[in-house]
């Protein structure tokens, strides 16, 4: 049999060969590794065995500001500790930081490291809070049909379960109940206790609205609940009818991926949720909270493994954060290795308007910048929605939605036709980051009033062009 050889046309575009890939730019999947912590005294003998185990993790963990001071001795110099102790001293939060999460932090560059700046406050980076913050911002009380559960959505409500977390992030946008109170009289903080009696409201009221499918159960954090409250919650959940969807929220896999690993009561109750679950044709998955890339280790890969190999379908939600994640190379590596350990990126949040944290929050136009750059680099599955979680209850609305946005003033207006119809939601940029001409206006406090009044007629000439 003779074979005929097929000729290149003449006139065909000869299309030139892809070059080699540049090495560099796969970074996103060299993780650390190998036995990092001993670089911090405090645990220069501590074995694999007992850094891998959660309850070390757990027993560790430093929860008081002197011995957190106490562990920095000898790797940052005592301005850095007295820097430390003045910012602890003004922090809305308490301390919380797990010793897998003090060992990933770069002792050598404390102020520009990524995960220092999101749970050790120091107080020469303070900058006063917007003039227009308020204690829960995004209103999520207002929004409360009874004690815990947040019902703003017409089919989705976030139950929160407890108030408590493996770590206290300086950020946390429910700082109005997370966390044991802090020596600031203003802050009155709300209770919310793990506890049958208001679980079983909860459960009551989701029975009685037919038209929640969605249940969010956050906190504090899902990582602190015991194995039987896991099972409790999420089969009471799974039996009312109408609720096709379940997501357990946690910050833990971030700051202390061993509990997956090691603990494995929780870990199985979990897993029958999730299997129960899909055999009753509902989803039940888990949503974490990456920030930075530094924070996802070859210990975050064998756990998300160990997740992925039971079918855990697992999300991220990361907020943007000045000098954590704000520059295109960071976001694009986090995107990247997030999709690398099985993890999908989901949203990036534009920082909440949260006391005592001004340093961190950026502007809109940032993530809207930051959401163009990195759209194209990996799957669209796998690039993450760039969201306001709009102050006053308006819920998430994409970044480049806004119906007004004057970048002079900072001030930002959105609507939430499906959630709260006719009403108009404003997002403040930090004032240190606005042109100079903005922040002599809201120098002056009579301007403050007229400013807000601006964007907003000129939202609603937009809306009804």
């Amino acid at each position: 049999m003779q074979l005929k050889v097929i000729e290149t046309p003449k006139n065909e575009v000869q299309r030139p060969a892809k070059p080699p890939v540049d090495l560099s730019t796969l970074s996103h999947r060299q993780l650390l590794d190998g036995d990092f912590w001993r670089r911090i005294p405090a645990y220069a003998g501590v074995s694999e065995a007992d850094f891998l185990d959660h309850k070390w993790q757990m027993k560790q963990t430093i929860t008081k500001v002197d011995k957190l001071l106490g562990a920095l001795q000898g790797l940052v110099s005592p301005a850095v500790i007295a820097d430390a102790e003045e910012g602890f001293g003004a922090a809305p939060m308490a301390v919380r930081v797990s010793p897998y999460l003090l060992a990933l932090i770069d002792w050598q560059n404390p102020y520009e490291d990524p995960i220092r700046r999101q749970f050790i406050p120091l107080g020469s980076t303070r900058l006063a809070d917007h003039p227009n913050l308020r204690f829960d911002s995004l209103n999520e009380q207002a929004d409360a049909p009874v004690q815990g559960l947040t019902h703003r959505y017409p089919d989705k409500a976030l139950f929160l379960a407890l108030d408590t977390c493996p770590v206290y992030c300086r950020f946390c946008t429910r700082s109005y109940a997370v966390g044991p109170d802090v020596d600031q009289g203003e802050l009155e903080k709300l209770s919310l206790k793990a506890n049958n009696q208001r679980w079983d409201a909860i459960f009551a009221y989701v029975a009685s609205r037919p038209e929640l499918e969605d249940i969010v159960i956050s906190g504090g954090d899902s990582y602190n609940l015991r194995a039987d409250q896991v099972r409790e919650i999420g089969n009471r959940l799974l039996d009312i009818p109408h609720v096709q969807r379940m997501r357990f929220a946690t910050k833990g896999p971030a700051v202390m991926p061993q509990k997956i690993l090691t603990d494995d009561e929780w870990f199985k109750a979990l897993v029958e949720v999730v299997h129960r679950g899909r055999k009753m044709a509902k989803d039940v998955v888990l949503h974490t909270h990456f920030n930075h890339p530094n924070e996802i280790t070859a210990i975050t890969k064998r756990a998300m493994d160990r997740l992925f190999s039971e079918g855990i379908t697992v999300r991220n939600q990361a907020v943007l954060q000045r000098g954590v994640n704000d520059a295109v190379e960071t976001m694009t590596v986090l995107v990247k290795r997030l999709g690398h350990v099985n993890v999908q990126p989901y949203y990036v949040y534009v920082h909440d308007l949260v006391k005592g944290v001004e340093e961190l929050r950026t502007t809109v136009d940032t993530a809207a910048q930051l959401e163009k750059a990195v759209r194209g680099t990996t799957a669209g599955f796998n690039t993450p929605t760039f969201v306001v979680d709009a102050p006053g209850g308006g819920g998430k609305r994409v970044v480049h939605s806004f119906e007004h946005y004057d970048r002079i003033t900072g001030i930002s207006v959105f609507s939430a036709p499906r959630v709260k119809p006719g009403q108009y939601f404003l997002y403040f940029d930090p004032l240190h980051l606005l042109p100079e001409a903005g922040q002599l206006r809201w120098k002056d406090p009579a301007e403050h009033a007229k400013m807000v009044q601006e964007a907003l007629d000129r939202a609603r000439a937009h809306a009804h062009r």
